[in-house]
């Protein structure tokens, strides 16, 4: 098995709601290590960076507002880097985080647990790599190498 390293993300939902130590326990008993983690106030230049790949969709200016933390006319700003390493850590932290849609998110997953949608945008907590190409790429906007330990 491949040992990979993988991006999460706790969304300022997740951090206003105070759902990143949960988010963390979760991905710890799933047995993940931890290697990196800070958090990072957004802005406009890391956002759009991060959803780069994502600039194309009509919905791409609302994940910008929201990993901003521009929500409800309630800024707060606050997101969880952290990255997670482990034995097929893409696909096992995506289990943990479940369905990008909280409605279709298993029971007992973070978004299952925690997600909801609000003004028909999904407020699910967390983001997580889709893919290891995806991981690296993003690992690298949100962390210099030597922030990240193995």
């Amino acid at each position: 098995m491949a040992i990979e390293k993988t991006l999460i993300l706790i969304k300022p939902d997740g951090m206003k709601r105070r759902l990143a130590g949960i988010a963390i326990d979760r991905f710890e008993t799933a047995g993940f290590d931890m290697v990196a983690a800070k958090i990072v106030t957004v802005t406009e230049d890391l956002a759009r960076e991060h959803y780069a790949l994502l600039k194309e969709m009509p919905f791409f200016p609302n994940l910008i507002q929201f990993i901003k933390g521009d929500f409800h006319g309630v800024p707060d700003r606050r997101v969880l880097a952290m990255v997670y390493k482990g034995e097929n850590a893409v696909k096992g932290i995506r289990a943990v985080v479940g369905a990008t849609n909280p409605e279709q998110a298993a029971p007992g997953t973070i978004r299952g647990s925690f997600g909801r949608i609000s003004q028909g945008n999904f407020e699910n907590v967390v983001h997580a790599s889709g893919n290891p190409e995806e991981a690296d790429r993003e690992i690298k906007i949100w962390f210099r190498p030597e922030e990240v330990i193995g």
